[in-house]
């Protein structure tokens, strides 16, 4: 019987996810009152904006993170200032120098300059300030605060050309004076379009940070399964026979990181470790090929422990393919319970379990 170590597997399997997974920058800027804070606690996991946080980087410009979350915001304050001048000269000197890092993972990567749509007029200094930026990195105009667009967002991508596209949002429902209700709109637009900006390296973590479109999560850990899928299959085509099941664990460990990374869910090798013993059925550090796979078998309809003597190349595939998938639904389900925030490892152990069950 074929065994392997699940930790030095979960150990390599995490490395390769946070590698490929990456870490993502992006710069909001807008003069004060325009609704950042908003728009940020909306569109990422953690709350992640909260008044006074983030470490200085210019006299405006304010750096903020949070363990676990793969996004730094850069927020800008201060474009109605006198100062405004030096304020755009100290952040092109910024993000010049962030740009030129021969580490991908330290540049800006999109850049959202949000106007306030009850406002209804651009500045100078924001007209100024998108022409710096998209010498360096994307810029999106952001309308905040939509309510009615009566032809704004059309004036705003005729004063800002250099903005790649501008998204009208209203980050949280309203009710107005009247009694009418208007709920949230435009996140997921800006989502998209922030997505389709960034650098392939960098969009996983993107995808992962942000908590309004759990599509793209599940599309994203859908194309991790086809690609462990497909790796299964040509080791299956071997073929494994059962007792030497423990050659899939490797790709089953790396898809299963991959989709949790995805989602935004903490890496960690007691997690990881978890996931895959609840599945086998145990949770000693060294598990047999055999106890994983007879675990995953289950996940299978029809098939079941009558797999035979040997697994084939189809039933590799198979095997690896409902895993994921079923893997893939319980996060589904319990990210859209909390409204896009990660669930606790308990919950997710418990939804996994219930499948299993099923």
């Amino acid at each position: 019987m074929s065994e392997i170590n699940i930790g030095e597997t979960v150990k390599r399997a995490l490395e390769e996810a946070m590698r490929e997974r990456g870490h993502a920058n992006v710069l909001i800027a807008g003069r004060t009152g325009v609704g950042k804070s908003t728009l940020i606690n909306s569109m990422f996991q953690g709350r992640f904006a909260s008044t006074g946080q983030g470490r200085p980087v210019t006299d405006a410009t304010r750096e903020i993170s949070k363990p676990g979350i793969p996004i730094t915001i850069f927020d800008t304050r201060g474009l109605e200032m006198a100062e405004f001048a030096n304020t755009l000269t100290q952040l092109k000197t910024f993000v010049a120098a962030r740009c030129r890092d021969r580490d991908a993972r330290q540049h800006i990567h999109v850049a959202w300059v949000c106007i306030a749509e009850d406002l209804r007029r651009v500045e100078e200094a924001e007209t100024s300030l998108v022409d710096m930026l998209a010498e360096f990195v994307p810029v999106l105009g952001v309308v905040t605060k939509a309510r009615a667009d009566q032809g704004f967002r059309a004036e705003v991508q005729r004063l800002l050309p250099r903005a790649v596209n501008v998204v009208r949002v209203r980050s949280l429902a309203e009710e107005l004076d009247d009694g009418h209700q208007l709920p949230s709109m435009g996140l997921n637009d800006l989502v998209q379009a922030t997505a389709d900006l960034i650098p392939e390296g960098q969009r996983r973590a993107f995808v992962a940070a942000q908590k309004v479109d759990l599509e793209l999560k599940r599309k994203t850990s859908h194309m991790i399964v086809g690609g462990a899928a497909a790796a299964a299959a040509g080791v299956g085509g071997v073929p494994i026979p059962f007792a030497d099941a423990a050659l899939l664990i490797p790709i089953q460990v790396g898809m299963i990181s991959g989709i949790t990374a995805t989602y935004g869910l903490a890496l960690s090798n007691g997690f990881l470790s978890a996931v895959l013993a609840s599945v086998a059925g145990g949770t000693i550090t060294t598990l047999s090929g055999r106890a994983i796979v007879g675990g995953l078998l289950k996940l299978l309809p029809g098939l079941g422990s009558a797999a035979g003597g040997a697994i084939a190349a189809t039933t590799a595939a198979a095997l690896t393919t409902a895993f994921g998938a079923g893997y893939i639904a319980a996060l589904d389900a319990l990210f859209a319970k909390h409204k896009g925030e990660p669930p606790t490892e308990a919950e997710v152990l418990a939804a996994l379990a219930s499948l299993q069950r099923g």
